[in-house]
């Protein structure tokens, strides 16, 4: 069996004119946090940079093209495959979006653009609320 190393991941946090943040809920069919509400994030592909791979992962999960204005941060997190402990290092980028209209890969996904206050009113996990609060407070 490949037993997978550390991996690499780049995170999205997308802000609008008007300060509210894009979260998007998780598929039911996920294995790692099903229906949760999180940030656009995904790992890198080999030899693929963080700012790009936070681009394209935002593209992929909500069809949004974007910029980015600065990184934000660094985060890191445990996970599980095949029974072996994985670490995640992951890399949190502020976006602008270019476009507007969001397409969700599965219809049992969901997205919602939440003012910073409204955050704590939907499910979504303390890794990723530290990741939103990360990107609102860098200057």
């Amino acid at each position: 069996m490949d037993i997978p190393g550390d991996k690499r991941l780049a995170a999205a946090v997308v802000t609008d004119d008007e300060g509210r943040v894009l979260l998007v809920r998780r598929s039911e069919h996920e294995r790692f946090l099903p229906r949760v509400w999180g940030v656009p994030c995904g790992k890198l592909e080999p030899g693929e940079s963080a700012p790009d791979g936070a681009l394209r992962e935002l593209k992929e999960e909500t069809g949004l093209l974007g910029e980015i204005v600065r990184k934000v941060g660094e985060s890191s997190f445990l996970s599980e495959y095949a029974g072996h402990e994985i670490k995640n290092w992951q890399e949190n980028f502020l976006v602008r979006p270019l476009s507007r209209d969001v397409v969700l890969p599965s219809p049992d996904q969901d997205h919602a653009w939440l003012r910073p206050s409204e955050l704590t009113g939907v499910d979504i996990d303390a890794y990723n609320l530290d990741i939103v609060r990360q990107a609102l407070t860098a200057s």
